[in-house]
């Protein structure tokens, strides 16, 4: 059986903290090495299990509202998601069938979603729009499905439907009113807008795609169909259509046992500079003392010439265990650099438990060049060991992003500039990837400054209600010990003698007892002598396990970049699985060649950022200095009545409120009531820093950065006032998303498509008056359309461009649609089924048969021996 727009259905499902993103591979029409990762706080047992082996479920809701299946995106049209989201109830609760449809059906829609990068097809925002023809009609594709607009009414748990009204003001349906669709159609797309229909086999391609409707899909993917961006995904230039049975899926169950981990520390002769070896001692002591789950089971091993146990396996048991194992990192520095021999040290350590390194973890640092590290590679593979690699330095080994590529590690660096706290950070942002959020250290604070002799180093850090236990306060100097000042919220102030110091570290650490207290805690450092860096690191966990703690993970979108084209930092706040809203979030980018960049990040919906309002803070990266490697640190500030949760993730499976059947409503269950009260954050103010690891700069010339063109507008709004116009967009900046646009280009017509496919074409708009302001800056244009006629009935389209510095153009942005509907005196009652429904245009298309192939390698962490498994969580 060959399949042209019917896609196998396929599931990834991973979770926040897994080492990398997805490591998914198409092969023979099939895709292998999917992780399904069930949360802790999920309850065992067989159902679950069963279920699983069918689909996938992953975690309860943050917030009991709703059980809507999700995939959280970050970039743009045709780019991979992060994951799909599911709960039990979803998963194990049938009466969701008739809300959502059959899983099956849900799990096509969301792998869409991260797989090959489409966007939804409705819009809960703009339900309903103005056609060409001057229909209302729904926000769907495609158009051929039918059903009736009416008004749903709910008191309690009661719902009743009736008569839909017009809104004067916008000539639309009402807020109440929702589109009840026919259970019965006639139409097999589209999967992307309601994947519960019996009908709905396919995704909307170029014949029946609705490019008017304003989705994300037209939004995002500039007015494509979502058939047009999956078949031109990388998976279906490398397929070919399948023409055999599928097989049946595989899948291997396994427990996760407790984390085991070796970090493999370089000590060859060059870590003795620049105060490395320092450096990393203290680095590592934090993560054994502060950061790695009690539970673990840890192992070192040093390496120059040859590798050197320094401590067999030993579980993180209490205070004492880790004291124990700081003790044994190494404090002399000599010899050569071999990463194998090294390597091979350590899986010995590994395999001192259960005679496997399978699943097992590396933290591997290093500052040296090693040109034999490749002859090992084969022997990483094949350990099934992950693989985290910390670069010290600007010559550590080319292949240790290699290395961390094929196993599925974190990418870390950092840089011998010592005020940047960059290796205490790397540690920091390692944890075990368990998915149980109440047991994992929060760095909240990690800040380094170099002051002169009699000189300050201030700093505020905010402790909200969602953490507080284990809460450190490290300091670290680089010759003498400065004078350190803590005061709490409540006024309490601990000095040099409350804390525990080690001279040969050069650090001081402060365990504050109990749960620390919520508010600002102050600290000054003040140093005495002799011009040094001291840094100030603070961590956390969880104060109540059944309250999520605010989180935030920061990443690039690629790991590698040529300097030719902008690239996106990307921080995602979040709350459990609900966004955090209002956080002011700073990006510092460092190499070794100067100081950081500093990048403000934005989740307004405008360059960069994809979707407004979804816990996503975005910004155009375009200071590239030359090649190598560069680090990205993210610092996040809530503060308290500023910040909110969202009320729903975007990206989420349709619910339908009911269907048409036999020409009457049949209404589903509710959806649980929203209480806005509850998504104020209410946690009090947070502070938050993490690393998002390290990309690398290959095949730029010279070191001076390029100019880019401005980015894409992607907000333009437009409306029709008499016979006015008036327009608004963010304004993009000359470089990408910096600076200010020399001028703007706006266009506009009667066609929507011949908007889109022909820019230059359209009737060109009067920008002589318009001055560019700033990137971010609200803009506002407003104009007389002396070149066309505005009345009752009129639609005109408009786009626009910005122009750079040498008159490099940006990308034709989103086309903004602008209605002269004059209202009736009196809001008119909508007839199901009339034309102001807008669903009786009907589309020839080519209906082809349905190839579903489940085809999934569950991949977790390989059991550990009996005596140190805990139970499925």
């Amino acid at each position: 059986m060959t399949s042209t727009r019917v896609l196998p259905l396929l599931l990834v499902l991973s979770l926040s903290g897994l080492a990398k993103g997805l490591n998914v591979q198409l092969e023979n029409n099939g895709y292998k090495e999917l992780v399904i990762a069930i949360n802790p706080q999920v309850a065992e047992g067989t159902l679950i299990l069963t279920k699983i082996k069918a689909k996938v479920i992953i975690a309860e809701p943050y917030l009991k509202y709703g059980d809507d299946p999700y995939t959280l995106q970050y970039g743009g049209c045709g780019e991979e998601g992060r994951y799909i989201h599911l709960t039990p109830d979803f998963l194990l609760d049938d009466t969701f069938l008739s809300v959502y449809g059959p899983r099956g059906r849900v799990f096509v829609h969301e792998w869409a979603h991260l797989r090959w990068g489409v966007y939804d097809e409705y819009n809960e925002q703009k339900p309903f729009y103005i056609s060409k023809d001057q229909k209302v009609e729904p926000t769907r594709c495609s158009k051929n499905i039918t059903g009736i607009t009416e008004a749903l009414s709910c008191t309690g748990s009661s719902c009743s439907v009736q008569k839909c009204s017009i809104d004067p003001a916008t000539s639309l349906p009402a807020g109440n009113c929702k589109f009840f669709p026919n259970k019965q159609q006639n139409t097999p797309a589209s999967i992307m807008f309601l994947q519960s229909l019996s009908s709905v086999t396919q995704f909307c391609d170029d014949n029946t795609h609705n490019f008017e409707a304003p989705n994300m899909q037209n939004k995002i993917c500039n007015y494509r169909s979502v058939w047009d961006v999956i078949k031109r995904s990388e998976d279906f230039n490398k397929s070919v259509p399948m023409t055999t049975t599928p097989p049946a899926p595989q899948f291997t169950l396994m427990q996760k046992g407790d984390q085991v981990v070796c970090l493999l520390l370089d000590v060859s002769g060059s870590m003795a500079d620049f105060n490395r070896l320092n450096r990393m001692r203290q680095a590592a002591e934090v993560f054994l003392l502060q950061i790695i789950e009690p539970g673990s089971w840890v192992g070192i091993v040093s390496f120059e010439s040859t590798g050197k146990v320094l401590k067999d396996l030993s579980q993180i048991e209490d205070e004492v265990s880790r004291k124990v194992l700081a003790k044994a990192l190494p404090n002399v520095a000599s010899g050569g650099t071999n990463i194998c021999k090294g390597l091979n040290t350590a899986f010995t350590v590994l395999r001192g438990d259960d005679s496997s390194t399978y699943g097992d973890e590396i933290i591997l640092l290093t500052d040296g060049e090693d040109t034999t590290v490749g002859t090992c590679l084969d022997d990483v593979r094949s350990s099934g060991t992950i693989i985290h690699t910390i670069a010290l330095g600007p010559n550590a080994a080319k292949e240790l992003e290699t290395m961390s590529n094929v196993t599925g590690g974190l990418q870390l660096s950092a840089t011998d500039s010592l005020d940047s706290n960059g290796l205490i950070d790397a540690f920091a942002g390692i944890s075990s990837g368990s998915g149980d959020l109440a047991a994992q250290s929060i760095q909240l604070e990690s800040s380094g400054q170099k002051i002169s002799n009699q000189a300050w180093f201030n700093g505020t850090v905010s402790i909200d209600k969602t953490v507080g236990n284990d809460t450190f306060f490290t300091v670290t100097w680089e010759k003498n010990e400065p004078d350190i000042y803590l005061t709490s919220p409540a006024g309490k102030t601990f000095t040099a003698a409350n804390f525990t110091k080690d001279p040969v570290l050069n650090t001081a650490r402060l365990l504050i007892p109990g749960t620390a207290e919520t508010g600002d805690w102050q600290y000054s450092l003040f140093n005495k002598l002799n011009t040094q860096t001291v840094t100030m690191t603070v961590t956390s966990r969880a104060a109540d396990t059944s309250v999520p703690p605010v989180t935030v993970s920061a990443h690039m979108n690629q790991d590698t970049s040529a300097g030719n084209a902008p690239m996106v930092v990307y921080a995602e706040v979040s709350q459990g699985f609900l966004p955090v809203l209002g956080a002011n979030v700073t990006a510092f980018i460092e190499t070794n060649s100067g100081n950081p960049y500093v990048l403000s990040l934005l989740d307004d919906g405008s360059g960069a950022d994809a979707v407004k309002d979804d816990g996503i803070y975005s910004r155009y990266f375009t200071a590239f200095k030359g090649n190598g490697r560069y680090s990205l640190k993210v610092k996040v500030q809530g503060r308290d009545g500023t910040a909110r949760l969202a009320v729903r993730r975007q990206g989420r499976a349709m619910y339908i409120p009911g269907y048409v059947e036999n020409g009457k409503i049949e209404l589903n269950p509710e959806k649980p009531p929203v209480n806005e009260d509850d998504f104020q954050i209410n946690v009090g103010s947070f502070s938050r820093s993490t690393t998002g690891g390290t990309f690398t700069v290959a095949g730029m010339v010279g070191t001076t950065p390029p100019i880019f063109p401005p980015c894409k507008i992607s907000d333009l709004e437009a409306e029709l006032k008499h016979d006015a116009v008036s327009l608004s967009w963010t304004a993009p900046g000359e470089n990408a998303d910096q600076g200010t646009a020399k001028a703007y280009e706006i266009r506009m017509s009667k066609s929507l498509q011949k908007l889109r496919d022909d820019f230059s074409a359209a009737v060109l708009v009067d920008t002589s008056t318009l001055s560019p302001h700033a990137a971010g800056s609200k803009e506002e244009f407003g104009f007389l359309p002396d070149e066309m006629t505005i009345q009752n009935g009129t639609i005109l389209y408009f786009a626009a461009r910005a122009l750079g510095r040498t008159d490099v153009k940006s990308e034709v942005s989103n086309i903004a649609r602008a209605a002269m509907i004059m209202p009736p005196n009196q809001p008119t009652e909508i007839n199901p089924g009339s034309n102001i429904t807008g669903i009786v245009l009907i589309v020839t298309g080519i209906v082809a048969g349905v190839c579903i192939l489940i085809s999934a390698t569950l991949c977790i962490m390989k059991k550990k021996q009996q005596a140190r498994t805990s139970p499925v969580a």
